[in-house]
């Protein structure tokens, strides 16, 4: 199929613009059944859903000639969940619509309100806008809807979900019931099926997830880290990966605001996009991502929507997305019009189970993987700077021959080699040094002696309210300790993992100062799992059991002791068996329990 069916200023509209031959979800619509008739439909993020729409709306917005009459009221309202998604899709349909002489209003929050309210009375053929500015031009009067033709509502679901429940309806009560409501929406759930019946006749469904290439062009792979070195992580991938553009996902605009300014501080390219910065602000951010003078961009979910940038190739969840739906519409970012993307979920040990069931829900296979460590970092450094010197310049001047013949008059082409690759490495961030990101020590290294170690004959007992349960696990659980007590791993004893709670031992001689530094960091922790309690317990853990097994069926219910191998080294489990090696799944849902506070 191919677009010879549409009017000719819309189908030289689009050659011009490169599109041969139509995606799934603008063929779909362009079928014979689909003309002039309601239309719901699922399509993926990235899949040409802004064209597909812009297209299937031509019969009303056109005269016979392919052209738009004068303007008036406006003929099509084009309803998005965010600013950038509304001006995205504004861009799009004046590039589609601009040798019809059609006229397009956009109206969202954070731009001038006044000038909108003019262009509105100037006339206008489509009015884009955002749900909240969209009713308030209604409310003001300056936005009249008796005309309307077509009603389209884009990223439906995710207008749901940010509360605009309301606003929609006001605004499509407003317009005529004779309208055509087109619904596009990445995902379907109830909210969504019940508003199309109540504003949609007759509507046309069309899914097309699964025959869009969509997210089939993106490679999903999962890192599991200590929760204290998820920053640490973050820093690895990016200098791992070195994309052209890189998103990084955060959960609030706090700590979208702390990484950024990290990033910044360890000399990363990077801008920032949430609710606290200003339109102006979020159209500089963005237009230096365009310009390459930055090349990554920390944003929360919601201030993220409707951006396409073209050379995203990484997408980085620093903090956990909350379901499968956001998973996929973060990801989507990259992995676009046919270029291939990476997707990184930075899982912290405690929420491996809640996101091995989120992936399963997303039907998404990733490859689970560590942390890229010091040496792989410089592996691709080596790849990428011979890359790099190895492309010869196209022109070289007279100047640039000088200058090499004095350099080799003075330094030998090894030197000056050796030179050129410290000058290329010296603007590179530096890499960073994880906590723990090789997993228990292999069981020949530990030893079989349980006596205490030097410095550990007279100690004190903390205790921790997480224990088994909750997926207690050294490998997590040291770092907090030392970053809550600043101590070192070398001043931790013995931890005892039991179902409810963990305990462990500090010298008593530094008992006091661990104690003090308890008190002052509580409730300062930003990590995952500042929220878990340490308190000097009433004494040591009670003795391990000892007897026969438990039998099928059974739960144990002997407490593991972890012991040190040795000063700053692994650490071993001795009770129940706890499964096979590797770090332990967590919860399903850890935040019910009110332990950690994942993403």
């Amino acid at each position: 199929m191919s677009f010879t069916s549409l009017p000719p200023l819309l189908a030289e509209a689009l050659s011009a613009r490169g599109y041969a031959a139509p995606t799934p979800v603008q063929a779909a619509v362009l079928q014979p059944d689909a003309e002039g008739r309601d239309l719901i439909v699922s399509a993926q993020t990235g899949s040409g859903k802004t064209v597909a729409f812009g297209v299937a709306m031509a019969p009303q917005l056109l005269n016979e000639d392919g052209r738009a009459d004068r303007a008036g009221a406006p003929l099509a309202l084009v309803i998005a969940p965010t600013r950038e998604l509304a001006l995205q899709v504004s861009r799009e349909l004046v590039w589609l619509y601009g040798k019809t002489g059609a006229r397009i209003a956009t109206c969202v929050g954070g731009m001038d309100a006044s000038k909108e309210r003019k262009l509105l009375n100037q006339g206008a053929h489509i009015v884009v806008g955002t749900p909240g500015r969209l009713r308030d031009h209604l409310e003001r009067g300056a936005l009249n809807l008796a005309q309307i033709k077509v009603a389209i509502l884009d990223e439906a679901d995710e207008m749901l979900d940010m509360g605009f429940r309301e606003d929609l309806e006001q605004i499509l009560d407003a317009t005529p019931e004779a309208r055509r409501t087109f619904m596009f929406s990445a995902t379907m759930p109830k909210p969504i099926v019940a508003l199309a019946k109540r504003y949609q006749r007759d509507a046309l469904r069309i899914s097309t997830v699964g025959e869009d290439r969509g997210h089939g062009d993106i490679a999903y792979q999962a890192v599991t880290v200590a929760p204290a070195d998820i920053e640490n992580a973050v820093v690895n991938l990016l200098r791992f990966h070195e994309a052209p553009t890189a998103m990084l996902f955060c959960a609030t605009r706090d700590n979208v605001r702390h990484l950024h300014a990290s990033l910044i501080e360890r000399g990363f390219d990077a801008v920032a996009l949430s609710g606290e910065h200003s339109q102006n602000e979020r159209n500089q951010a963005l237009q230096a991502l365009r310009d390459r003078r930055a090349r990554i961009c920390v944003a929360t979910d919601v201030a993220s929507r409707g951006i396409d940038l073209p050379t995203l190739s990484l997408v980085i969840h620093v903090e956990l997305p909350r379901d499968a739906e956001t998973l996929q519409h973060r990801s989507g970012r990259t992995g676009r019009a046919g270029k291939k993307g990476t997707a990184v979920l930075v899982v912290p040990y405690p929420a491996r189970r809640r996101v091995e069931g989120m992936l399963r829900g997303a039907r998404i296979n990733a490859e689970w993987m560590n942390v890229p460590g010091p040496a792989d970092i410089r592996r691709n450094d080596h790849e990428r700077l011979l890359t790099a010197l190895m492309e010869v310049p196209v022109e070289i001047d007279d100047e640039d021959r000088a200058l090499a013949d004095r350099l080799l008059l003075e330094r030998s082409p090894q030197d000056i080699a050796a030179a050129l690759v410290r000058m290329h490495r010296s603007k590179m961030p530096g890499v960073e040094e994880l906590i723990d990101n090789k997993g228990p020590a292999p069981r020949a290294e530990r030893p079989s002696s349980d006596g205490p170690r030097d410095g550990f004959e007279d100690t004190v007992w903390f205790r921790m309210d997480v224990g088994r349960r909750l997926n207690a696990d050294p490998r997590w659980l040291l770092p907090l300790i030392c970053r809550r007590g600043h101590v070192t791993k070398t001043e931790i004893g013995a931890i005892r993992i039991m179902p409810e709670e963990t305990m462990f031992e500090i010298p008593r001689a530094i008992a006091h100062r661990f104690a003090d530094a308890l008190h002052r960091t509580e409730g300062e922790d930003r990590s995952p799992e500042g929220g878990i309690r340490i308190i000097p317990a009433d004494g040591p853990p009670p003795p391990q059991r000892s007897g026969p097994r438990p039998g099928p069926g059974s739960k144990p219910n002997r407490p593991v002791l972890v012991r040190p191998v040795a000063p700053g080294g692994g650490y071993e489990r001795k009770g129940p068996p706890s499964g096979p090696r590797g770090p332990r799944p967590g919860p399903a849902n850890p935040q019910q329990r009110g332990k950690f506070r994942q993403g």
